[in-house]
């Protein structure tokens, strides 16, 4: 892949912004992910099956929106996609609201609210491919791992920090909070990207999804594969710490967050020096090791030590894979190439979440973890393959 941006003093400076923009807008799914569980199931009564479903549903969406987003993003410009991104966010936001009207009619609250979940996710796939393209359109193919790793920070740290608030506004105002918060903090990131330059298309007409979808398949599978414990930590953490009465399960997600970002500072570069298969084989069984964690904890902390485990290896594995994925992709297809990666890992969510619903209802809560470890360690063979086709 061409690298035609001019280098830039600091990659880091150039880049906050849009890593500021993405860690708001993730804000919103972070504070959903400790909240929407339970208030499916035991403000609406709903069976772990429809919270699967309800919550795979945004990343089926995402799957099928990524083609659209990038495209849009490589012809219109990746900064116009933040922003129409953003704003779509506040729709599902105000979508949410909605559907607290109908709380005494459960049925309708739970089709609203999947409607909303949708709506989000739409939003989110432009966030993420505008981000990433206008990101790697600044500094770079050659930084194209540090462009992942930084907006991962964003996304997981948003997820940390978002679930103890989440908690907090929950407590204060129920689900009504998480509603209301979606509808205005899109707006804070709006404000901080608009001075930001956009950088032009790089693309005049839209680009089959196949062209690039063959040259990320093979890095997209492995993102699916390990992005499983991630998926069954998001849906699934809170209803295993209800069932083993283990308190507040938002130490979960944080812990899981602290562990991804850690990785990420101190350890993003390496995809970009090592190789990001060589990274990613590593990664992904450390991640295996805390999802076996989890899986067999009977305290607390050992879960949380698995979470905190599962979030170190994920943190490089998405990079690591990315990396090749990037290198793979034809210049003109920037974001597209990132939207059909990140694809993967929609799919992966969006299959997932249902999945380890219905195991949860016929073998317990745990048996979703033993399941995700073997997922996640498949992974392996996929790193190994990129290894050996280089």
């Amino acid at each position: 892949m061409a690298d035609i941006a001019p280098p830039v003093k600091s990659v880091f400076l150039t880049l906050l912004p849009l890593v500021l923009s993405v860690f708001i807008g993730f804000l919103i799914i972070g504070m959903q992910l400790p909240v929407l569980p339970i208030h499916l199931h035991v403000t609406l009564g709903m069976s772990p099956l429809v919270v699967g479903v309800v919550i795979g549903a945004q990343f089926v969406a995402a799957l099928l929106s990524r083609s659209w987003a990038g495209n849009f993003a490589d012809i219109n410009g990746p900064k116009r996609a933040m922003v129409i991104g953003l704003l779509i966010v506040t729709v599902s936001g105000i979508i949410f609201l909605i559907s607290l009207m109908f709380i005494s009619l459960a049925v309708v609250s739970v089709w609203i609210l999947l409607a909303g979940r949708i709506v989000l996710a739409l939003g989110e796939s432009l966030i993420v491919t505008g981000a990433m393209g206008w990101g790697i359109g600044l500094v770079g193919t050659r930084n194209a791992g540090k462009v992942m790793s930084w907006n991962g920070i964003a996304m997981y740290g948003a997820y940390a920090l978002g679930a103890p608030l989440g908690v907090a506004a929950s407590t204060q105002g129920g689900f009504f909070g998480i509603a209301l918060s979606a509808t205005l903090i899109p707006f804070i990131a709006l404000a901080i990207i608009a001075k930001v330059t956009g950088v032009a298309p790089v693309a005049a007409e839209r680009t089959p999804f196949y062209k690039v979808l063959n040259a990320v398949w093979k890095p997209g599978m492995g993102l699916a594969l390990c992005s499983v414990g991630f998926g069954v930590i998001e849906a699934f953490i809170a209803l295993l710490f209800t069932a083993r009465q283990w308190g507040d399960a938002s130490l979960a997600f944080t812990t899981f967050g602290l562990a991804f970002i850690g990785a990420r500072i101190f350890f993003g570069h390496l995809p970009d020096k090592l190789g990001g298969a060589r990274v990613a084989l590593v990664c992904v069984i450390i991640e295996a090791l805390g999802q076996v964690l989890i899986w067999q904890a009977d305290t607390a902390n050992v879960a949380l030590l698995g979470a905190a485990l599962t979030g170190f290896g994920y943190s490089l594995a998405f990079p690591g894979f990315g990396v090749e994925a990037v290198r793979r992709a034809p210049p003109q297809t920037r974001s597209l190439a990132m939207g059909a990666y990140v694809a993967f890992l929609d799919l992966s969510l969006g299959i997932t979440s249902p999945l380890a619903g219905v195991l949860a209802g016929e073998w317990g809560i745990g048996s979703v973890y033993l399941a995700s470890a073997v997922a996640v360690a498949l992974s392996v063979f996929m790193a190994v393959i990129l290894l050996r086709g280089r």
